[in-house]
This record gives structure tokens, C-alpha cells and sequence, in this order.
């Protein structure tokens, strides 16, 4: 019988870090009434191992699809303690990966894939409305940014395919718009996307976890999987128990990668945040209490945002590096790059050095060879679906992804999607532990190389060929090229994107890159809600 084995998966420590979000709702948690941990072995139509957002929306669709299917889920922490209750909140869409989706899906296939990923965050405003989910979501955009000469035009070859499709989701901003809309000149250029919104990512994953409880969901925490059996039925194996299943879904993201043909295409790295104390008029001063999530154009990004209560969390990538995918002891404790997070901080909002740092903490980055998340059939496994590869971007996607699971469930099928991303991509690594070893030596170079560019200078010739060996992306890389924007829907009619120039609601984009027709007009974003 053809098994998966997680032989270092354990509970998560009860000392464990979990950062300023979740500590927000630990009470909640506390008082939460999901189950316990699974005493007795029992049977499901689908068996979903992961309590995070992918693993929730899959629940939630399962049940909103087909009621009467019987849904158990199991979390080896608590719902939304892994990634999904730790990283910056950031609801971002898909444009931003537009190339990488036309390399591996196709044109129309990429558009398609980006659209249905804008339409999931309007989705996840809405079904917070819905449900009454304080997740303090806001439409607030993105800005993508640069601060130093380095990162400039970063996103032009991004911006450029769109344009050439007749898709305009960025806006192109003057310096002196950037700054503003920022918050800190530091801020050199950018553009700017406006379907990109901030939640409360705890307080989403802790919502999400009571209305997939209130759908009829089996959830069960403290119950970590130990091995899935794969024959005529999936069994999920925990350490006092089984759960007999006609389908696995395994939603572990980063904790996925310790199973061989998944953990091939990934690497896992820390991502580091600090929050401020409320700081709500130091940040009125410069303009940016309601201003858009943004985050700078360097590899080891910056990743930045204000809080509801006028708090800034920022965070940073490229920290630790799970050797093997092991995520050990050093993703669950307080950032040992405190230090660090906090001096980019202030050297991208000098003007606010005295906010106090109140909480720092980690979460793991399951970054794949693509950039591209990947929805994969286990070798051998039929009945057992795995889900991995979000790079930094899940809070958004996690909603289509849900969708996608879930068809993949119900029908059997691969839910429409290209067959580049059913499957884990070739991951062109070398093997443990060289690839550690090497990922290690990677990093400490790209830091060597950015911090010599926040400084106007460049790497040397090593330092620059090392840091170009970096497999991950939290957006695209290089330029593509594109075949006619006009898309055949298959019935004989050609359908453009709203922001198409043919539109006849579009706002093309010029070759210059300006908006074409419009008066220039610095981006608004929607007031906080008190």
C-alpha cells in the first residue's frame, strides 16, 4: 500500500511564538469551542490535514458545494497558528506573477488564472461582510516599490506583458506620488495596484474556523498526521487514531515539503516581522495611516503595512533555511532578526525611529522553483492531493485555492487547471544536504549584495553571480513574450479584460506606460472603519 511519512511532524510547542496577530485573538482561541484532539478512529468523505487558509477554504467550499459530505480536519497546532496566522496580511492578487503564469500556463490560461485570483479578494471582503468576520479587511492597494536605484523599473518587464495584452492592474506613479502615498521619500518609484487589500490574518483564519465549524466541518486540533495510507481509501494516520477517507487533501504548505516529490520543487525559508506600539498620528504626520500595503523590489524583501489601530508591521524574507524541509524549533521562537527588521524599518521611515518594536516573530515561506503555488496527485496516491509553493503570496490565492481543491475532491478531476501546475515542478536543486549548504551560502550573499546597494554601491562579481543562484521570487523575474492579447473564448467571440484599451470601461496604458486618456491623479485608498 503506497504511504507518506512525516516523521518529524510533531505538535507545535507550547511555548511557541506565534507574533502580535495571534496574540490578539488568543483569547478566542482559548475559548473556542473546536474540538480536541481525535481520540477515536473515524471515517470522512475528505480528510483535510492543515488548519490553515488553504486547508479552511477547502473545508468551506467542500461543505457550500455538497452539505451533506462528511469533512474532518486535522491541525497538528491550532487553526491559523502556522503562516497563516503570522505573515504581514497582505490579500494580493496574481499580476504581479503574470509572466510566471504565461510561461508555465499559457496566455489565456494566465489570464484567466490571474482574474479568478483578483476576484478571490474581493471574495474574502465579501464573505467577511457575509459572516460577520472582524478581519479588519481593507481595499487599500499595493504599492511595488523601490528604494534604492537598484530595484528601479523591477517591475517594468511585468508591467510591459500586461500592456501588451491590453491589462493594466498597475498604475504608474512620478516619484513625488510614490512618496506621498508611501509615507517616506526613501521611496524612489513604483506602481501601484489597486485590487490588493490587508486583514487581520489571525483574526480571518480564527473566522474562518468557526463558520467551517458551523457548516457541519469535524475540526480537530493538537492532532498531528504521522502517515497517510493510499489504496481504495486514504488513511490519515495520527498518533491514537485514524481517519478512513475517500480523499486526502493535504493543505501543510510548508510542512509538505518533507514529503520527497514536493519538497523537491520547494525551499522553506523564514520570513521575520516586528509590530510597532500604535503610533496612529505620528503616521497621520506623513500621510500614511490609511495609506497601501507596500513592499520594495530586493530579493529578501521588505514587506510593510499599517495596522488598524495605527500600528506598522514590517516584515522581511529570507531568514532561516529549513534543512531538508524540516521546520524545527527555530521557526516557532521569537525573530532573531529583530535587529535587522527593525533597522530597514527605520531606514525606510527615518521620521518614525522612536515607534517602539512590541513583538517579533517568524513564520515559514514555502517558496517554489516557479514562484507559483502547485496542486498535486501523490505518486501512486490517487485519492491524496497536496497543495504547496503559495512563495510568500497565500492569504489571497488560498481562496481559489480552496475552490480548486475542492472541485479536485468532489469530480476526481484537476479542476480546469494547466497541467504545469498539477503536478510539483522539476526542481533543478541539488541534493540535501548540498542544497542547503548552498541555499545558506546564497542568502548570506544576496544580503551582502542589497545591503551594498541601500548604500549606493555594488557587489563584486562573486557576491552577484552567488546571489543570482536564488531559485525563489515573490514576484516575477525576466521578460516573456507574448502572442496576440485578443483571447478566443471558443465560441467565436474575442473577450477583453476590463482594463483592456478596447473596453469599452478599460483604461489601457500607452507605450510610455502612463494611463492613457486620464488625467494624472495620485491613487486614493478607502478610510480605515473604526
Amino acid at each position: 500500500m503506497p504511504s507518506v511519512t512525516f516523521p518529524h511532524r510533531s505538535l507545535t510547542p507550547a511555548d511557541a511564538v506565534r507574533g502580535f496577530w495571534f496574540d490578539e485573538v488568543r483569547e478566542t482561541v482559548e475559548r473556542s469551542a473546536v474540538g480536541g484532539p481525535l481520540a477515536a478512529s473515524t471515517t470522512a468523505d475528505v480528510c483535510i490535514v492543515g488548519g490553515g487558509f488553504v486547508g479552511l477554504w477547502t473545508a468551506i467550499e467542500l461543505k457550500q458545494r455538497r452539505p451533506n459530505l462528511r469533512v474532518v480536519l486535522l491541525e497538528a497546532d491550532v487553526c491559523g497558528g502556522g503562516a497563516s496566522g503570522r505573515n504581514g496580511g497582505f490579500v494580493m492578487t496574481w499580476w504581479s506573477k503574470f509572466t510566471s503564469l504565461v510561461k508555465l500556463c499559457g496566455f489565456e490560461a494566465a489570464v484567466s488564472l490571474a482574474q479568478r485570483a483578483e476576484a478571490a479578494v474581493r471574495e474574502i471582503g465579501a464573505f467577511c461582510e457575509q459572516h460577520q468576520i472582524d478581519a479588519e479587511f481593507r481595499p487599500c492597494g499595493w504599492l511595488w516599490a523601490a528604494t534604492n536605484t537598484e530595484q528601479v523599473d523591477a517591475w517594468s518587464a511585468t508591467v510591459k506583458a500586461l500592456a501588451a495584452a491590453g491589462l493594466a492592474p498597475f498604475e504608474p506613479l512620478s516619484r513625488h506620488e510614490v512618496a506621498a502615498l508611501s509615507g517616506s521619500p526613501v521611496h524612489l518609484a513604483g506602481v501601484f495596484e489597486r485590487a490588493v487589500a490587508t486583514v487581520h490574518p489571525a483574526k480571518l483564519a480564527r473566522g474562518l474556523t468557526d463558520v467551517a465549524r458551523a457548516l457541519g466541518v469535524e475540526i480537530h486540533e493538537h492532532t498531528a498526521v504521522k502517515e497517510i495510507r493510499s489504496g481504495e481509501a486514504a488513511e490519515v494516520v495520527t498518533s491514537s487514531a485514524v481517519v478512513r477517507a475517500a480523499t486526502a487533501v493535504l493543505a501543510m504548505n510548508a510542512w509538505a515539503s518533507t514529503i520527497p516529490e514536493v519538497g523537491r520543487a520547494l525551499v522553506v525559508v523564514s520570513s521575520d516581522v516586528v509590530a510597532t506600539a500604535p503610533v496612529p498620528d505620528d503616521l497621520d504626520a506623513i500621510g500614511w495611516r490609511d495609506g497601501p500595503a507596500v513592499s520594495d523590489s530586493r530579493r529578501l524583501v521588505n514587506y510593510y503595512r499599517t495596522a488598524r489601530d495605527g500600528r506598522i508591521v514590517f516584515g522581511k524574507g529570507g531568514g532561516a533555511v529549513a534543512p531538508s524541509g524540516r521546520l524545527g524549533r527555530h521557526f516557532h521562537i521569537s525573530s532573531p532578526r529583530q535587529s535587522e527588521v527593525t533597522a530597514q524599518m527605520r531606514y525606510v521611515y527615518p521620521m518614525l525611529w522612536q515607534a517602539p518594536v512590541v513583538s517579533a516573530w517568524r513564520g515559514p515561506i514555502d517558496y517554489s522553483v516557479t514562484g507559483l503555488p502547485f496542486f498535486c496527485r501523490l505518486d501512486g496516491q490517487p485519492n491524496v492531493i497536496a497543495a504547496a509553493g503559495f512563495s510568500g503570496n497565500g492569504v489571497g490565492p488560498a481562496k481559489l485555492a480552496g475552490e480548486l481543491l475542492a472541485q479536485m475532491a468532489i469530480a476526481g478531476d484537476d479542476a480546469g487547471l494547466p497541467h504545469a501546475l498539477t503536478q510539483a515542478p522539476a526542481p533543478g536543486l541539488p541534493p540535501e544536504p548540498i542544497r542547503y549548504l548552498g541555499a545558506r551560502l546564497v542568502r548570506a550573499s544576496l544580503a551582502r549584495k542589497e545591503a551594498r546597494e541601500d548604500l549606493g554601491g555594488h557587489a563584486g562579481p562573486l557576491t552577484s553571480y552567488l546571489a543570482s543562484l536564488d531559485p525563489t521570487s515573490f514576484v516575477d523575474r525576466g521578460e516573456i513574450d507574448l502572442p496576440n492579447p485578443a483571447r478566443n473564448d471558443g465560441d467565436g467571440q474575442v473577450s477583453l479584460h476590463p482594463n483592456s484599451p478596447s473596453h469599452p470601461n478599460g483604461r489601457g496604458v500607452d507605450a510610455s506606460g502612463t494611463l492613457d486618456g486620464s488625467a494624472r491623479q495620485l491613487p486614493t485608498v478607502n478610510a480605515r472603519k473604526e
